[in-house]
């Protein structure tokens, strides 16, 4: 009777462990498969499911050539270029001279990688900023030395006159979402002069956690690709910085000052460092504006702010130009 006892309690024991082994494994892949879903929300990347089956690749080759930090820029290239879907998925057979789609999938990549690590390279040198990197992508490296020569900063309106230049002024329709609110639905014959606003409203979030966060955001995103306006603080004008700032928040129920100095006055001054999305990001010295704060963005995370730059849009807070005109991030309080 203990044996038959014996043998009874070490089945049941046995299958007890056995079901609590294979909870352990079940609950463990939920877990990582959760948190890699996060992971994707939380980085604003809205990548097609075609573009995200290439990250291993991406990964493998930004590793080999050194540019780890831009994975995210690679994925937004490829997604704008191919959607994920053409086998040259990255378009980058031009880059060495060849005709149009004569790379495979493995090695459009590679090329696409190590040619946008040799623009990076190349606008580190000259004091440019890695929007100047982007739309070379799309035009070639001439275009960084036509940016050194202008002020090494990337604005739409270098990227346009570039084009203008080099197509002879012929323009083609263009009826991108992205273009009409800018000119009404055109481009240049050459390259593509919106390729930087294509490129980046795929690295930052258009999601947020706070709900007062992605009130605000709701609102400037629909004026992203709209022009600078100095003195503009609503939509029938345009906006410049404060006045953009001005009008997101006014829309979530914050009332702040107009100007960017008032602006950073009302705050309760931060580190970047400490920055989460709602903050403020201010700067010193953009241009000669008679006080110390000149220009102010809002922080959506991942080192990135939306600003009434020209045109109204994102931008790499890494970027040489904003780290030299960076003084700090602002909290307001009781938002």
């Amino acid at each position: 009777m203990k044996l038959k006892h014996i043998t009874i309690f070490g089945v049941v024991f046995s299958l007890f462990f056995s079901m609590l082994f294979f909870f352990v494994i079940v609950f463990a892949d939920s877990d990582d498969s959760s948190n890699s879903n996060y992971d994707l929300i939380n980085g604003g990347m809205n990548f097609s499911e075609d573009v995200l089956k290439h990250r291993p690749m991406v990964e493998k080759y930004c590793k080999e050539y050194g540019i780890e930090e831009y994975i995210t820029y690679i994925l937004a290239i490829i997604q704008v270029e191919s959607g994920g879907t053409a086998v040259d998925v990255m378009q980058s057979s031009e880059s060495l001279g060849l005709p149009p789609n004569s790379l495979s999938t493995e090695e459009s990549i590679k090329q696409g990688v190590k040619y946008f690590s040799e623009l990076l390279s190349s606008v580190e040198s000259k004091g440019c900023d890695i929007n100047t990197a982007i739309q070379s992508y799309n035009y070639g490296g001439g275009f960084i030395n036509y940016v050194e020569s202008n002020g090494k900063k990337y604005t739409y309106e270098l990227a346009e006159s570039f084009s203008k230049d080099k197509s002879g002024g012929v323009k083609v329709n263009y009826s991108n979402p992205i273009a009409i609110p800018i000119n009404g639905g055109w481009r240049y014959n050459y390259g593509n002069q919106f390729y930087v606003p294509l490129v980046t409203q795929y690295l930052s979030p258009s999601q947020f956690d706070d709900e007062t966060v992605q009130t605000i955001m709701n609102e400037a995103l629909k004026y992203e690709g709209w022009k600078y306006v100095f003195g503009g603080a609503s939509p029938t004008t345009s906006f410049d910085c404060s006045g953009l700032i001005l009008w997101c928040y006014g829309k979530a129920g914050i009332q702040l000052p107009r100007v960017a100095q008032a602006q950073y006055d009302a705050t309760q001054h931060i580190p970047l460092s400490e920055a989460k999305a709602g903050d403020l990001v201010f700067f010193h010295s953009t241009y000669n504006a008679g006080s110390y704060v000149t220009h102010v963005g809002i922080y959506v995370g991942n080192n990135q702010m939306f600003h009434a730059g020209d045109p109204i849009g994102y931008a790499d807070l890494t970027s040489s130009y904003w780290q030299a005109h960076l003084i700090g991030a602002g909290r307001i309080i009781n938002k």
